[in-house]
């Protein structure tokens, strides 16, 4: 059954209730107003409603008209971002970017792109997800995502291009209040060892996962990302190492203290993005290209 509602019959009503009359419909869809006329009786004939209540001076929309016009601009929406998508597919340029981010980077750089790729690209969909340690190339390996950011250690496939963001350096910071405060400084790994270590979970699915500044013996709390090991930190629950990066306003109103550790060696961890060399969508080069430019604020260096 051909539904009588077309495009075309949802654009003269898109028209005529934004221009308040039949002639200004027709002036702006550049046709005659018998036209106008035709399409809109020939519609209320096909659906056996009225569209219009005719009995006023000025014909107005009656609930079912209001109804028709309301859902049918979200066709003519939906109709218009399709054509987009169809014309931007065919000069390369992808329906949706996925960008996987690891949770020890701020969002906000990334989200400053999406809006200013936004602005250049309205139609192109972004989906932005979040791992911890592995979980980002676990992404890129299972085809989950297009981009990831933030990735450590070297990639798993010759199938994936990466480039170096840089370093981020890590300390040993607790709560203010917390009892290894009073120490005295350096802190032995045997003291450390009666507090319980904040570790941030491997988000792996189909690699294996990894950890991180364990000490064997030690008793873990395991938290899904580094911004809830961070808030485990400011609680006074836990202890261990964190991104210098995330928590330079804790550790500057003293919310976070850093501690000296004895025998203890400085850490830091490279990053990098990553994608696949098989991948030429204009949308993921665009935002190879502009995260190389803002990896200093990515990594907090800046």
């Amino acid at each position: 059954m051909n539904s009588p509602i077309t495009l075309d019959a949802l654009k003269v009503l898109d028209a005529i209730e934004r221009k308040k009359s039949f002639a200004a419909a027709a002036d702006s869809l550049f046709r005659v107003p018998s036209a106008v006329s035709y399409t809109v009786n020939k519609l209320e004939e096909d659906l056996g409603v009225a569209l219009f209540d005719r009995t006023r001076r000025k014909a107005e929309l009656t609930p079912i008209g209001r109804m028709l016009i309301d859902q049918g601009r979200l066709i003519l929406k939906a109709t218009d971002e399709l054509t987009h998508m169809a014309q931007q597919s065919a000069h390369g340029w992808e329906a949706e970017l996925r960008i996987c981010i690891d949770s020890v980077l701020l969002f906000q750089p990334i989200y400053t792109l999406i809006a200013q790729f936004q602005k250049e690209h309205p139609w192109i969909n972004i989906k932005v997800s979040e791992e911890v340690l592995g979980g980002t190339w676990d992404s890129l390996v299972a085809n989950n995502s297009d981009l990831i950011i933030g990735a450590t250690g070297e990639p798993y496939s010759s199938e994936f291009n990466a480039y170096s963001l840089g370093n981020i350096d890590f300390v040993f910071a607790v709560a203010k209040d917390h009892p290894l405060v009073n120490e005295p400084l350096p802190i032995s790994e045997q003291l450390i060892k009666q507090y319980s270590s904040i570790v941030v979970a491997d988000s792996s699915r189909h690699i294996p996962t990894r950890s991180v500044g364990l000490l064997d013996g030690q008793v873990r709390i395991t938290v899904p990302t580094v911004q809830k090991k961070i808030d485990a930190h400011l609680q006074g629950i836990g202890v261990g190492f964190l991104p210098v990066h995330r928590i330079k306003n804790e550790l500057k109103s003293g919310a976070l203290v850093e501690l000296q550790l004895a025998n203890y060696e400085s850490r830091n961890s490279e990053l990098s993005i990553a994608w696949r060399k098989d991948n030429q969508g204009k949308a993921l080069a665009w935002f190879i290209e502009k995260t190389q430019e803002i990896s200093d604020e990515l990594i907090g260096t800046k």
